[in-house]
C-alpha cells in the first residue's frame, strides 16, 4: 500500500538479503575477471614470444618451414595455447560485464560485445595457423616444397594481419572499461578515490595504444612503430585492482535503498 510505513522487520529483512546476493555475484565476478587475465598472460607470452617468434622467420618461407617442421610439436601447442586465451577472453567478456554493470549497464554491455566479438575473430585468426602443419606435411598434391612453405607462410601472415585488425576491437573495450573504472565512485560501495581514476586513464590509454597500432600498420606501409608495447601499464594494474579491490565490490548500499523504496509503495 502506498505510504505504509516500513516496520524494523522488513528494514532487516532487505539488509540481510540484499548485499549478499550483489556482493557474491559482483566480488566473484571480479575474481574470475582478474583470474582468467592473469593465466591469459603466459599463454599469450609462450605462444607469441616462444612459439611464433621463434619460429617464423619474417620472409623467409623455407627457413621458417624447416623451424616449424622440426618443432611441430612445439607449434602445435602454441596453436592450443591461443585458442585457450580466445576462450578466457570470453571469460573476461561476461566477468568485466557484471564487474561494472552498476556503474552504467549500457557501456558495459557495450564494452563487453567489444571483447566478445574480438575472441570470435581471434578464432579466426587461430584457424590460420592450424593449417600450417597440414600444408607443410602434404604429399602428393603437385605442389614443390618451395610453393608449401610459401602458403604456409601467406597462413600465418593471414592470422597476423586478421589478430591485428581485431585489436581495435580491443583497444575500444579499454577505452570503454577505463571510463567505467573512472566513473566507479557513482556507486557508494564501490572502492573509491585516486587510485580507480588514476588506473581508468591508465586503461584508457592502453586501449589507445592498441587502436593507434592497429591502424598504423593499415594506413602506413611498413609501420613497426608499438605504442602498446609502452601503453600496456593500465592492463597489468587492472589485474591487481580486479583481485585486491574488485572482490571487495559490493553495491548493497544501492540496493537496500531500492528495495525499501519498493516496500514502501
Amino acid at each position: 500500500m502506498a505510504g505504509a510505513a516500513v516496520t524494523p522487520d522488513q528494514e532487516r529483512s532487505v539488509e540481510y538479503q540484499r548485499p549478499s546476493t550483489t556482493e557474491t555475484s559482483v566480488g566473484r565476478a571480479s575474481v574470475i575477471a582478474g583470474l582468467a587475465l592473469l593465466l591469459m598472460t603466459p599463454l599469450a607470452v609462450f605462444a607469441n614470444f616462444v612459439v611464433l617468434d621463434g619460429l617464423v622467420t619474417p620472409g623467409n618461407a623455407t627457413g621458417t618451414a624447416t623451424a616449424i617442421l622440426g618443432a611441430e610439436g612445439t607449434f602445435r601447442l602454441g596453436i592450443a595455447s591461443l585458442f585457450a586465451v580466445a576462450i578466457l577472453d570470453l571469460t573476461v567478456a561476461w566477468a568485466l560485464y557484471t564487474v561494472f554493470k552498476p556503474v552504467h549497464a549500457g557501456i558495459a554491455l557495450l564494452s563487453g560485445w567489444l571483447r566478445a566479438v574480438f575472441a570470435g575473430i581471434f578464432v579466426v585468426a587461430i584457424s590460420q595457423l592450424m593449417s600450417v602443419p597440414q600444408i607443410l606435411g602434404a604429399t602428393g598434391t603437385g605442389f614443390t616444397m618451395e610453393q608449401q612453405s610459401t602458403q604456409a607462410l601467406l597462413s600465418i601472415e593471414a592470422f597476423y594481419n586478421i589478430w591485428d585488425g581485431a585489436l581495435i576491437l580491443v583497444g575500444l573495450h579499454l577505452v570503454l572499461v577505463g571510463y567505467l573504472l573512472y566513473k566507479s565512485a557513482v556507486v557508494q560501495s564501490y572502492p573509491s578515490g585516486y587510485v580507480p581514476k588514476v588506473l581508468g586513464m591508465l586503461l584508457a590509454l592502453a586501449g589507445i595504444g592498441y587502436v593507434v597500432d592497429s591502424f598504423g600498420r593499415v594506413l602506413f606501409a611498413g609501420y613497426t612503430f608499438e605504442l602498446a608495447v609502452f601503453t600496456f601499464v593500465g592492463e597489468v594494474l587492472l589485474i591487481l585492482w580486479l583481485l585486491v579491490y574488485g572482490r571487495r565490490i559490493s553495491s548493497a548500499e544501492d540496493g537496500v535503498d531500492e528495495e525499501s523504496a519498493s516496500v514502501m509503495s
